[in-house]
């Protein structure tokens, strides 16, 4: 339904080959008005403008899961040829600097807390720049008969909010002794409690040796398969796959050594962490459980 024009507008002179003034444009008071109206819709558009390009990255990025899988795989691309980063250079472990890095920013940027039911289970190490685990390296590198074969942490805690245990499983033989790159299980075991959402602190408690494997060479000099097995090479096969011995690291009289350990990035495949206080970084893969 048209709505008839005002009195006073219908009073106003026009040309012909000109249209009538907006009404606010026809007096110096509207003409103002109609300044201020245009500013301010100029504003209202201008934010409107600003909130749609903060929220398009988000809209037109790649999904975050897909860019976090192809940043976990660029950087078990980066440490795959420096065995477990014994053999990396100084470009090499900037390099995975940088990965490790680009990796942390989808975990440890969130400010959530470690999901300890999560970090529950068998990590296996692909990769270190820590002096303690590389000198285990160096010296399989200085001795031939020295082999280093997988390293794991095993996390204890699936029930627990507060804490767990922890422990380092690092598995090596003697050649020709005990069987290839397993022949032999260092553990050392700590418990941890969680200081923050992201800190733990250890306090180790033991070292040990066991799981020994003697190779078939061994086996056949303590027990050739030529002649009837005696009572005491029995026993002495028995003690060899038995043993066990163990060193405590804490005690009355003496403080249990500890660290702190920075758990950066944690999901259902990979985890990472660094020992705070310059001990290096530390990169993990999911295993399957230790027997």
């Amino acid at each position: 339904m048209a709505l008839a024009a005002p009195s006073s507008l219908r009073l106003l002179p026009t040309t012909p080959s000109q249209a009538p003034s907006p009404p606010c444009a026809s007096r110096p008071r509207h003409l103002r008005e109609l300044r201020l109206c245009q500013r301010l819709a100029t504003a209202a558009a201008a934010a409107a403008a600003a909130a749609a390009a903060a929220t398009a990255p988000l809209a037109s990025s790649p999904t975050t899961s897909a860019d976090t899988e192809r940043r976990k795989h660029e950087l078990l691309r980066a440490v795959q040829e420096t065995r477990r980063g014994f053999a990396a250079g100084p470009d090499q472990r900037a390099a995975i600097e940088e990965a490790v890095v680009a990796v942390e920013e989808r975990g440890a940027g969130k400010g959530t807390p470690i999901d300890l039911a999560a970090l529950d289970g068998t990590w296996r190490l692909c990769y270190t720049s820590a002096s303690d685990v590389l000198v285990l390296f160096e010296a399989a590198e200085r001795l031939p008969l020295l082999q280093v074969g997988q390293i794991y942490q095993k996390f204890e805690c699936k029930d627990r909010s507060d804490g767990g245990t922890v422990r380092n499983v690092v598995r090596w033989s003697i050649e020709n002794l005990l069987e290839e790159q397993e022949g032999a299980t260092l553990m050392v075991s700590a418990k941890f409690v969680v200081l923050s959402k992201r800190n733990i602190f250890l306090q180790f408690e033991e070292v040990a040796v066991e799981n020994i494997k003697i190779s078939e060479q061994l086996q056949t000099l303590i027990a050739p398969a030529i002649l009837p097995r005696s009572f005491l090479s029995l026993q002495i096969l028995q003690f060899l796959k038995t043993f066990r011995t163990q060193v405590p690291v804490s005690g009355p009289e003496r403080r249990s050594p500890g660290g702190l350990y920075y758990l950066s990035y944690l999901d259902r495949d990979m985890l990472l962490g660094r020992s705070v206080g310059g001990g290096g970084i530390f990169v993990f893969t999911k295993a399957q459980p230790l027997t």
